[in-house]
């Protein structure tokens, strides 16, 4: 086995994962000799398993470790380092991977024991943590389709096969229609209005692309200058974002717009047709597993008790929040028409606008900002955070485990008396070649016993933040702050967790819709004054950020508060609504259901032709399918629990210290070992309330 382990990095067991030595090559075989041990190991526990915690549910952990090093990495790296010899692994053994976790979750001997562990005298003697687990194992079972037999059951699993290859599908393709796209700008009379970062990044990026384009012809690519261009522009939103907010251009702004709202929704790379193939399957699958829509069937193993109560959340943050989003929209309609814009303000307009608005109300604009938050400083602001609230330092540890680029920082968390806790990566930069979109949060091995010792957990935090540009360090928009408290946020949860059961510790076994509350708790700290000033150092001088500045951050917090609230509301209903008896074979097609949604949330219709769906991957793509409301519901939970830091003092150190470590021994301890509404309570000493999350958004008075 050693000299195997030495060919292929994917068969190691123990510690950090060769992430350095890691190739698509090494993939097939890998995850071949994965599933035999998986399945030679699952058949033993079958044949002689007893209805006890160490006789049933130990062993089953045990199997999820091969899975861990062998599949695991390969998820990872096909959303970070992404090739198409990879893609082509993984879409060779996701079948087979899926086949063996069904066959898992559907055995007959397993589900019959946990059963009768659940039922037995065994029950009492087990902790709350156990009992969740194998409540989970039940629950789990039975939505894998347990009872299911003959062709119904060999239907379910091609359903599954089916959904999860499609789903791989949908996320490549949002991928590779981005990569495909590029947008360049010549003249330097066009860029007029860009901030320097953008300008700075649009460059390196132009110069990087082509550098690309003539490496297999051996030619050298002229290097674009910030200042003199060429300006490549992307749909990533790094180089997306900024370009709405500040080009001119009101034509090429609708270019981009329109560009940005169709990916993936022609051609190759057409989503179309695989969200009515991906809503079909899941209909059908949640009728065989006898519920009526997939949203109950989503609903089941979630917080919310049903989707009445998940309506109700929609009108109690829809009916307050909506005046708001209008006099939003009429503010960037006067300010457009005063400014000498003669059209009718569309969607285009709106970032355009809506920054120009927010720089003559809050007088400041993104450039003043960036050079006071270098990535490192902000890092270091973050864990003198994380060190007043929790009682842990944070120690830069590069060079002591593997990484995927060169990029990749990777740090260690201990206690104050130096005990370690957990580990974690950080991807910070975009890379549109082959990184995918967005932010997230992921395990790379959970806090479990093994052996006999308790493993401690390790994460990945990936971000698509504004690269380095030469000499000088990544300057980081507020937004990029937001987002990397955002996923520390959610690291905090997969670190301290104290649970030993891997299935319920960190964020494993906690209802989804509540997996959101420490990220978004996090990012509250970022509009408190010596949190916001200790993430800052001015890239020149050295110098905090100025009062004044904070103060206009601080007062531009709920700018275009409504407008945000009924966007994600929009989504979320979206969501619900293609997932609770939307007929993909009927006349309706999914983009009409968006647009009947829009109309009620939103304050303007989409544009005509608008395919953003084609692009949503979070819910074709990723884990919120029937469950996109989950931000809202867990914003609900993260107003609430800040507000207990508020009422405490936030300035009071101790007062802040006691609440921290009450939130981290509550909210971050017990993961998924207990119920999240017995865990906010258990903090919070009530049930959570909307109002918490309307007044800190100022969208009803305080009281």
């Amino acid at each position: 086995m050693a000299e195997d382990i030495e060919d292929n990095p994917f068969l190691v067991r123990e510690g950090i994962p060769p992430f350095d030595r890691m190739e698509a090559e090494h993939v097939v075989s890998a995850v071949e000799k994965a599933l035999a041990e998986v399945e030679t190991r699952l058949e033993v526990i079958e044949a002689d398993l007893e209805p006890t915690w160490e006789g049933l549910m130990e062993p089953l952990e045990a199997l999820d470790v091969p899975f861990e090093y062998a599949w695991g990495p390969v998820g990872h790296l096909l959303s970070v380092k992404n090739s198409e010899d990879l893609r082509k692994a993984h879409e060779e053994m996701q079948p087979k991977v899926v086949e063996l976790s069904l066959r898992i979750n559907q055995s007959r001997a397993i589900y019959e024991g946990a059963k009768a562990l659940s039922e037995g005298t065994a029950w009492a003697s087990l902790d709350e943590a156990q009992q969740r687990a194998v409540e989970h194992k039940l629950r789990h079972a039975e939505q894998a389709g347990v009872g299911l037999d003959g062709e119904e059951k060999e239907r379910f699993q091609e359903i599954s096969r089916e959904l999860a290859k499609l789903s791989t599908d949908f996320s490549n393709h949002v991928l590779d229609a981005k990569k495909r796209f590029e947008f360049i700008v010549e003249d330097s009379a066009r860029v007029e209005g860009w901030p320097q970062t953008l300008k700075q990044i649009s460059a390196q990026s132009y110069t990087m692309a082509r550098e690309d384009e003539l490496s297999s012809v051996k030619e050298d690519a002229a290097e674009a200058d910030p200042e003199e261009g060429p300006w490549r522009i992307t749909l990533d939103y790094p180089s997306f974002g900024p370009f709405m907010q500040h080009h001119r251009n009101r034509d090429d702004r609708e270019k981009l717009y329109r560009a940005f709202v169709t990916v993936a929704s022609e051609g190759e790379f057409d989503n179309t047709e695989l969200i009515s193939q991906i809503l079909r399957l899941r209909q059908e699958k949640a009728k065989l597993l006898g519920y009526d829509t997939y949203t109950a069937l989503s609903l089941a193993s979630k917080m919310a008790p049903g989707v009445d109560a998940v309506s109700g959340m929609f009108t109690d943050l829809r009916d307050p929040s909506r005046p708001h989003a209008e006099t939003d929209l009429n503010d960037l309609r006067e300010i457009a028409e005063v400014s000498g814009q003669t059209e009718p303000i569309a969607r285009w307009d709106l970032a355009f606008w809506g920054e120009r608005l927010r720089e003559q109300r809050f007088d400041y604009t993104d450039d003043q900002l960036r050079p006071y938050f270098p990535l490192p400083k902000v890092l270091d602001g973050l864990f003198e955070l994380t060190q007043r609230l929790f009682d842990v330092t944070i120690e830069a540890a590069d060079g002591e485990a593997p990484v995927w680029h060169e990029d990749v920082q990777y740090f260690r968390v201990r206690s104050v008396d130096g005990e370690p806790i957990a580990t974690f990566y950080l991807d910070p930069y975009s890379r549109p070649s082959e990184k995918r979109g967005g932010a997230w949060f992921n395990e790379c091995l959970s806090r479990r016993v093994t052996d006999g010792e308790v493993r401690l957990p390790v994460v990945y935090l990936c971000c698509n933040g504004t690269p380095p540009v030469g000499d000088t360090p990544s300057l980081m928009s507020f937004n990029e702050v937001l987002t990397l408290f955002h996923e520390f946020g959610h690291g905090t949860q997969g670190m301290f967790t104290t649970v030993n059961y891997a299935d319920v510790s960190g964020l494993n076994g906690v209802e989804w819709d509540a997996v959101e509350l420490a990220s978004q708790f996090l990012e509250n700290f970022c509009y408190h004054r010596e949190t916001l000033l200790g993430l800052t150092e001015h890239v020149e001088t050295g110098e905090r950020l100025p009062d004044d500045l904070f103060e206009k951050i601080l007062a531009s917090r709920n700018y275009q508060a409504g407008t945000q609230m009924l966007r994600q509301l929009e989504f979320g209903k979206t969501d619900i609504r293609l997932h609770d008896g939307f007929d993909p074979d009927g006349q309706e097609t999914p983009f009409d259901v968006y647009r009947d949604v829009s109309s009620e949330m939103s304050v303007m219709k989409p544009v005509e032709g608008d395919r953003f769906l084609c692009s949503f991957g979070h819910i074709f793509a990723g884990g919120y399918a029937a469950g996109y409301y989950s931000y809202k519901w867990s914003e609900v939970l993260s107003a609430d629990a800040f507000g207990a830091f508020e009422e405490a003092g936030l300035d009071n150190q101790e007062a802040v210290k006691e609440m921290g470590r009450k939130y981290r021994d509550t909210i971050l301890a017990l993961g998924g070992g207990r119920h999240p509404m017995d865990v906010f309570k258990d903090f919070r000493g009530r049930a959570p309330d909307t109002s918490a999350l309307l007044r800190q958004q100022g969208l009803v008075d305080a009281e």
